[in-house]
């Protein structure tokens, strides 16, 4: 094991080394809080064959970037500048193209606007032309917004990065405005969406950038996810990137466990406890994902606890043991971040390999549950008859 941070975590540095012993991925980078209190920032593994993982490689968080831009607009709403049922067509008005008039905010924070099956052109494309792109697009046939859910993958992530950079009094970039509004603040030094290209170039100098393998036939094959054209292109739904402490923080700062954070909310948070409160109630309850085939609760741009739908079957779980308050959001078969109200735990992985679907969802169930027992969080077991 390459850092320290895994002692008190024995089941789940075993359950990690299993990944790797079976090929699902080659190392693993994990932070772990609870009540503020830090557990674990530790790494396991390689980050290239005969190259140590650190806690200190950037890795890639994949889908579970999306809650920042999610914080972004809940800041934006806490400060007035937007409420979340204001049509998009609003803020962007080429929006409205082909009956797009009707779908809001909340449609796009809870999957539900119905603009999922979209080429946007990333990472090719710029910014201005990915929107433009996505406003002139026609929704899914036959899809009421609000009342059928199926994620979107991208698009509706570019909206919302769209909407900041136009309602923010400084004009600034969705990328900007995340590192100066969420990152800076909540002391998050090495998080980026949009990685700089000369930024990109000192943490390569510096061994840095996080490898990510397809793990799902041997021998594992190195993607190119994480290149320097592919971080520089800012992508609010995918496209962020930096050590998985950095993703922990984030949680922390929303649990309200954080020290030392500069945010602009009551307590120096990024959002008051009342918007947290809000943003991770649940706003889509019992619907089918047409995406996933599953059902899912969610609430603004965060994935709930689900797994009164299927322990076994739900996708971008927190395991057996999570509290039904958890909420956070996880990335393409490869990461996982949340924060867990009921016990104030704050939890960020990023495993460097993408295997087959059952194997991803089997070994983040084996290795949330450790968790829990490893931290003494697991309920105790009735007694025997």
């Amino acid at each position: 094991m390459a850092s320290e941070g895994w002692s008190r975590l024995p089941r789940t540095a075993a359950a990690l080394a299993g990944g790797i012993a079976e090929g699902l991925h080659l190392g693993a980078q994990l932070y772990v809080s609870l009540g503020g209190e830090r557990i674990a920032d530790a790494a396991m593994g390689e980050n290239r064959p005969g190259e140590p993982l650190t806690p200190d490689h950037l890795m890639l968080w994949m889908s579970s970037t999306k809650p920042v831009a999610a914080v972004a607009i809940c800041q934006l709403w806490e400060r007035g500048r937007l409420e979340l049922d204001d049509p998009v067509a609003r803020h962007l008005p080429a929006f409205a193209a082909h009956g797009k008039e009707r779908i809001t905010l909340r449609h796009l924070l809870t999957h539900t606007a119905g603009i999922r099956l979209l080429d946007t052109g990333w990472p090719a494309a710029p910014w201005d032309e990915i929107v433009a792109r996505i406003a002139a697009a026609r929704p899914e046939p036959r899809w009421t917004p609000g009342e059928k859910a199926g994620y979107h993958l991208a698009s509706s992530w570019f909206l919302l990065g769209e909407v900041v950079r136009r309602l923010d009094p400084a004009g600034r970039t969705f990328d900007h405005y995340a590192r100066e509004e969420v990152f800076d603040p909540a002391g998050m030094a090495d998080a980026w969406v949009g990685l700089p290209p000369e930024r990109y170039r000192a943490y390569a100098a510096a061994g840095r950038v996080g490898a990510l393998y397809a793990t799902e036939n041997p021998p594992p094959r190195e993607q190119a996810w994480t290149s320097e054209a592919r971080l520089a292109a800012v992508n609010p739904g995918g496209g962020g990137c930096g050590p998985m402490r950095d993703l922990g923080r984030f949680y922390e700062t929303l649990l309200g466990t954080a020290a030392g954070v500069r945010g602009q909310g009551p307590n120096g948070r990024l959002l008051s406890p009342q918007t947290v409160e809000a943003a991770t109630a649940r706003h889509r309850v019992g619907m089918l994902d047409h995406t996933f085939r599953h059902v899912m609760d969610w609430g603004l741009g965060f994935i709930l606890d689900s797994k009164r739908y299927g322990v076994e079957t739900v996708p971008y779980g927190y395991g057996r043991l999570a509290s039904p308050r958890t909420f956070g959001h996880s990335g393409y078969r490869s990461s996982v971040a949340f924060g867990d109200p009921e016990h104030r735990l704050a939890v960020a992985l990023a495993m460097n390999g993408t295997p087959a679907e059952t194997a991803h969802e089997r070994r983040v169930r084996a290795v949330l549950d450790a968790i829990y027992e490893d931290l003494g969080l697991a309920p105790a077991a009735p007694p025997a008859p």
